[in-house]
């Protein structure tokens, strides 16, 4: 892991762009000199790590006393895409738009994006626990079918916070019946692009035996701030 830059926020946070490999990354760290519980934090569908809304809850969840990551895995935010992923993309915005049926599309490029993402994910976190000044445990918030494999396959992961989304490729909706870890789901209730029905079935198939289901009305990016503040009391309970 190689350090690029770093700068001191006013909120005492350190924040280092990091590259490991072709992975690019952002670590978060708090002022205090303890060593911290570690957040991998990645956003929806492989969106960038420099996402404001995903730098906005990495800098107050680490000045809350967290170190936390975001990497660009493969095929995710500034990380090469095939043309045949940007196709599909672009073919599922529009059927969405078009009211048509969407799975077979967003099984073709999620489905590999996450098989492909997940490693990435995984030597990101060898070498973050490596460092001095994380001292783990560990917590996964974000990407609900990125975490899913993480929290089925990676046994350091020991509470996950998952952003709800109804669209979630069959592989993780069988890998869903091998997550024990404490979780907190996420759900907008009014979300346009993912189904209710299919999120409360997700909720249902965990295996984890502390599992809560926060439901706000609102559309997919209308995720109350105060739902920040609750996800930090759960890790609090389960990373400190």
């Amino acid at each position: 892991m190689r350090f690029t830059s770093e700068q001191r926020l006013d909120d005492g946070v350190l924040e280092r762009e990091f590259t490991l490999g072709e992975i690019p990354g952002t670590l978060w760290t708090p002022e205090s000199a303890a060593p911290a519980p570690l957040i991998l934090m990645a956003h929806n569908n492989g969106l960038s790590k420099g996402d404001s809304r995903l730098v906005a809850r990495a800098r107050i969840t680490a000045a809350g006393g967290y170190a936390v990551a975001s990497v660009d895995a493969a095929g995710c935010g500034d990380r090469p895409r095939s043309a045949a992923d940007e196709q599909a993309r672009a073919e599922f915005r529009r059927a969405m738009r078009a009211g048509e049926p969407v799975d077979g599309i967003f099984e073709s490029f999620v489905g590999p994006l996450v098989e492909k993402a997940a490693p990435d994910w995984r030597t990101t976190l060898d070498a973050l626990l490596s460092l001095p000044g994380i001292g783990g445990p560990v917590g996964y918030s974000g990407w609900m079918a990125l975490g899913i494999r993480l929290a089925a396959v990676e046994p350091r992961i020991v509470a996950a916070c998952f952003f709800a989304g109804g669209y979630v490729p069959r592989a993780q909706r069988e890998e869903a019946r091998q997550v024990t870890v404490p979780l907190l789901m996420l759900l907008q209730w009014d979300d346009e692009g993912n189904p209710r029905q299919r999120a409360l079935d997700l909720f249902d198939a965990f295996a984890s035996e502390e599992k809560t289901l926060h439901a706000n009305s609102g559309g997919h990016t209308g995720t109350p701030w105060f739902e920040l503040e609750d996800s930090k009391r759960f890790f609090g309970r389960h990373l400190k």
